[in-house]
């Protein structure tokens, strides 16, 4: 157990976790390092938002992702893959979004990629997951200081995503989103989740 700034008992959890802020400690416990198999919508979101916080917090992603649920159609890659200049630029206005037009024009044209592994792989889970065998990697570093920004499967995702067409899909991208799906659980020895 650990305290947070109101002097309560809480579960001890990964150290990145800010104990204090309720979008980390929710997105930790419910989301992180969940195997995500069977859930193609919720893959593209989660590789729409890793890309949209590459330099940036990923606090700064979790407040806008209620607006991005919404002004990405629900993160449905079909209808995301037929979005317009015109679109993008009404997305750019949105002030409930990372207004980085490189990032907006990925999202595009990650979603036309998108489709196009599901149609060869039968669904985009089958992809990513078909890099492990559909095992889950666990890894337990002890400190912040012990927890990875790449690896070797990252590498190789990475670049075979980078070979289809995909933007913001750099190493570092990929482990953080290989984390965020469960194909990586990383959660910290001494977690209550680990």
């Amino acid at each position: 157990m650990q305290r947070n700034s109101k002097n309560k008992l809480v579960p001890l959890r990964c150290p990145w976790v800010d104990v204090n802020n309720s979008l980390y400690v929710e997105y930790h416990d419910k989301e992180w390092g969940r195997p995500v198999k069977k859930d193609d919508r919720l893959l593209f979101e989660m590789l729409i938002l890793e890309g949209a916080q590459a330099g940036l917090s990923w606090v700064t992603v979790l407040k806008k992702r209620k607006n991005y649920k919404k002004a990405f159609d629900d993160f449905d890659p079909k209808k995301v893959a037929r979005y317009t200049s015109a679109k993008i630029e009404k997305l750019l206005l949105n002030e409930g979004l990372i207004r980085n037009r490189l990032k907006m024009n990925a999202a595009v044209i990650n979603a036309k990629a998108y489709l196009e592994i599901q149609k060869e792989f039968g669904s985009f889970s089958k992809y990513l997951w078909g890099f492990t065998q559909g095992k889950v990697i666990k890894k337990r570093p002890r400190n912040l200081k012990d927890f990875n920004a790449r690896d070797e499967l990252s590498d190789r995702i990475s670049k075979d995503l980078k070979t289809r067409g995909f933007k913001f899909v750099g190493s570092t991208i990929i482990y953080a989103y290989l984390q965020a799906v469960g194909v990586i659980d990383e959660h910290a020895k001494g977690c209550y989740r680990s």
